[in-house]
């Protein structure tokens, strides 16, 4: 029977354990993303999100809880300034975890943890950058035209070709007269 088997061990004692999560914690938060094996990315996971949901609600209260889980003074103010209101309007799954398969050493499986609002190529928000209009080449040169010449530049050379056509039309004139 497994009755009171909850959590997993990870083979290490209780100290060890939560010091390896916490420092897994504060290079996920830091990095955005670690590589670890299966095993600890799913108890990462289930360390991790709890403190995400904390650091929401930015109080003095939370701050301190949060700390004592991660011990890290950094990862504490970028976990509340960074990460928190990234995924303000998220319910839940901060995390992601992806399997990368067998380690070359020892054949363990590798996943890759990583924040999912941090991560733009599966990031399906509305935060997409908008594709450029596909224009033609005489509209471009257009657009070129009218960027590299300031509006006082314009005005001159309108000044300008107003002024040489004037005499250009009194020279016709004057040929016409004689």
């Amino acid at each position: 029977m497994r009755h009171g088997k909850k959590t997993n061990h990870l083979g290490r004692k209780t100290a060890h354990r939560k010091a390896m999560l916490a420092n897994m914690a504060c290079s996920l938060i830091e990095h955005k993303r670690i590589n670890t094996t299966v095993a600890k990315a799913k108890a990462l996971k289930v360390f991790v999100e709890p403190l995400v949901t904390k650091s929401k609600d930015d109080t003095t209260h939370n701050r301190r809880i949060v700390f004592s889980k991660l011990r890290s003074k950094e990862a504490v103010s970028e976990l509340f300034r960074e990460v928190a209101p990234k995924v303000g309007d998220r319910p839940g799954g901060y995390t992601r975890v992806i399997k990368l398969g067998s380690r070359l050493g020892d054949a363990a499986e590798m996943a890759l943890v990583e924040l999912v609002d941090f991560n733009e190529t599966y990031n399906v928000s509305g935060d997409k950058p908008k594709k450029k209009k596909s224009t033609r080449r005489a509209g471009k040169k257009k657009a070129e035209e009218t960027t590299a010449q300031p509006e006082e530049a314009k005005a001159e050379t309108k000044k300008e070709e107003s002024k040489a056509e004037e005499p250009k039309t009194d020279n016709k004139e004057d040929k016409k007269d004689e």
